[in-house]
């Protein structure tokens, strides 16, 4: 039998953070995971964290024979936790999955301390020995696949191994919570939800993005990755338990299955290519310039000459141009200019795509095989105007230019995850590497956004 768990981890559950009473239908189903794994007796409990360390090319795996941590930060330091590693079993994960073709490894450890991720949920669970997993910048794909890894090292080597994911759901249920209201936040909650009820993995993986993005939760793709665990046999789910008296979802599901079935594997990368070749068919001419230039110099490292048939604005006229690559939905790559530097539209497009391919400093450039997975948006800049104050901003029309003396931070208008002008000005400033203390100046712009 494999089983797997889904389960939140807000620290107020624990005595000595909280009072433990403030989220009891969360408290008991944890009671019940407690006592299924105790029966179980798994030689390694795998716990994937989105607070482990988490890289956007890479999946970690901590090292170690050990680890340590507390609650100090929640103001509960002498609450401590010290668990044990199962060393042979991480290595065997991280050799895994690199022969799948997915990075992954012990490497680049920049915290050994646990987390309270991995924390929350071993106050409740026996586990003799762990494997700590964090999250990457991959895509919801590579993440289930990453999870069918996962299973493949266990089969081989801890066959007894349970899986517990953990992460909260959206964090955005309540105007009075801490991270307010967006109404994507309770239509996130109720997909996923729905999903689980029936343990209909391919079905969750059609989620849309933006919604995800802006409902601000952080189990998602730790929820992912057990579905990838899961594949291969007939899963069958429980909801234990679902509440949010804070605002922020808590949503615990059991999951289990014996009987062999065909992996879900192709029908998932199915869904996926046939969105994505959707989303990659658009008529636009800005887009299309976007991507058959991309296209080009990922094939062949040269760029295309602006071609005669464009519509003539983009040969006439001069503006700032953004060109944000996704794949699969997550961030690619985005560059541009504030204001015009070629000689038309069609040539800031031209390099600015390829900026975005191959120099964004936060991505290493885009590789031939990528090109089927990636989606693509042109934004053409306004000139910007000076402002004097927040209440002159709109986070879904203007975009913000913040400056001090030579550094600058832009952020661009209508970004899925960014609802206040509290959270893009100070965006902004981290992207300028201006401190909220010194005296900077805004400019506000608009833009004209091409899918």
């Amino acid at each position: 039998m494999r089983k797997s768990f889904l389960v939140p981890h807000p620290p107020l559950i624990v005595p000595g953070v909280g009072k433990g009473g403030e989220i009891p239908d969360t408290r008991n189903a944890y009671r019940h995971i407690a006592e299924e794994i105790k029966r179980e007796k798994p030689e390694t409990v795998i716990i994937i964290s989105p607070h482990s360390v988490c890289y956007t090319d890479y999946f970690h795996i901590s090292p170690g024979i050990s680890a340590s941590g507390d609650f100090g930060m929640f103001r509960a330091p002498h609450i401590k936790f010290s668990v044990e590693y199962d060393e042979e079993l991480a290595e065997l994960i991280g050799r895994t999955a690199e022969k799948d073709g997915i990075s992954a490894g012990s490497l680049g450890e920049r915290n050994p301390e646990l987390d309270h991720g991995v924390m929350v949920p071993l106050y409740f669970l026996e586990a003799r020995k762990i494997v700590r997993i964090g999250l990457s910048g991959f895509s919801l794909s590579d993440h289930y696949r990453f999870g069918m890894s996962i299973r493949s090292a266990v089969d081989k080597l801890r066959p007894s191994a349970i899986l517990v994911a953990s992460g909260d759901m959206s964090h955005k249920l309540k105007a009075e919570g801490p991270y307010g209201l967006v109404k994507e936040g309770p239509e996130h909650d109720a997909f996923v939800r729905n999903c689980m009820e029936t343990a209909d993995f391919r079905k969750l993986l059609s989620i849309d993005n933006a919604v995800r993005e802006r409902a601000a939760e952080c189990g998602f793709r730790s929820l992912v990755i057990l579905a990838g665990y899961m594949d291969g046999v007939q899963t069958q789910s429980r909801v234990l338990s679902y509440e949010a008296p804070f605002g922020v979802g808590y949503l615990t599901v059991e999951f289990f299955g014996a009987e062999q079935v065909p992996s879900l594997l192709p029908a998932v990368l199915g869904d996926r290519d046939t969105r994505l070749a959707s989303s990659r068919s658009s008529k636009n001419p800005y887009v299309r310039l976007a991507i058959d230039n991309i296209e080009h110099f990922v094939k062949t490292g040269k760029t295309i000459s602006s071609p005669s048939e464009l519509p003539e604005e983009m040969l006439r006229n001069r503006a700032g141009v953004f060109v944000s690559i996704k794949k699969e939905g997550v961030l690619r790559g985005c560059i541009g200019t504030i204001s015009p530097v070629q000689k038309n539209i069609a040539q800031e497009i031209i390099k600015n795509s390829i900026s975005a391919a191959s120099r964004d400093p936060r991505f290493s450039p885009i590789k031939k095989e990528e090109l089927p997975l990636l989606s693509y948006s042109v934004d053409i800049l306004f000139p910007s105007e000076p402002i004097s104050h927040s209440d002159e901003l709109d986070v879904k029309r203007y975009g913000l230019i913040v400056s001090c003396g030579n550094r600058r931070g832009l952020l661009l208008p209508n970004l899925d995850g960014v609802d206040s002008v509290e959270e893009q000005i100070t965006i902004a400033l981290q992207k300028g590497g201006i401190h909220p203390s010194e005296p900077y100046t805004m400019e506000r712009f608009e833009v004209i956004r091409h899918t």
